[in-house]
């Protein structure tokens, strides 16, 4: 997403990431409102600072003529007190250019990251008109006991990897492991074969 749509419409990018069920997510919306005011803040004062150190500067170069020209000792010694101050605001300046050009290029980093996992926005013509229930067989039956989450289930087998999933995705994506792998590519095997047998041709796209 574009950073300048997340942070004029925060509430509905928050609320695209509810309707896909990511409300982990939801933090980094505000995140990367606040990374964004940080970087955009040490681009204002860095812009600043270079303005003031062209101040100074230019002011130096009729000071030098001054000094060149002056005979008086106490007003060459003021004018070089002046240049000297000048000079020192500006390495000060420059001491300062390279502080903000850090964090600046440290809230990029981190916003350039954040932005990667907010998801993309819902296109507003998708909506469930469509998905409309056309055949029911028997009636939905309640166990009698907890039904646990997917992932549970694959941590029991040691069949999934959130932790290294979620350093190269982010957080939602898992690795498969061992038996939970296979059985994933046995699912897709089967159905691949079971829409053969039906007569489609199979097809890998580029």
């Amino acid at each position: 997403l574009d950073i300048k749509f997340v942070r004029e419409n925060p509430e509905a990018v928050k609320e695209n990431i509810r309707k896909k069920f990511q409300n982990a997510k939801l933090p980094l919306v505000d995140e990367a409102i606040a990374l964004d005011a940080e970087r955009r803040q040490a681009i204002a004062d860095g812009e600043a600072l270079k303005a003031e150190r062209n101040k100074l500067s230019k002011a130096n170069g009729p000071l030098f003529g001054r000094l060149k020209k002056c005979t008086d000792e106490a007003e060459k010694a003021a004018i070089q007190a002046e240049i000297d101050a000048n000079n020192a605001a500006v390495k000060a300046d420059a001491e300062r250019m390279a502080q903000l050009e850090a964090k600046k290029e440290h809230a990029e980093s981190a916003l350039n990251k954040i932005m990667l996992v907010i998801p993309q926005m819902i296109d507003p013509s998708v909506d469930d008109s469509c998905n409309v229930e056309v055949q029911r067989f028997g009636e939905p039956k309640t166990p009698d006991f907890e039904v646990p989450y997917h992932t549970d289930i694959m941590e029991r087998f040691d069949g999934i990897d959130m932790d290294a999933a979620a350093r190269v995705s982010g957080s939602g994506f898992y690795y498969l492991l061992g038996d939970v792998a296979r059985l994933h590519e046995a699912v897709l095997a089967y159905a691949r074969d079971f829409m053969i047998g039906k007569g489609f041709t199979y097809c890998i796209p580029p």
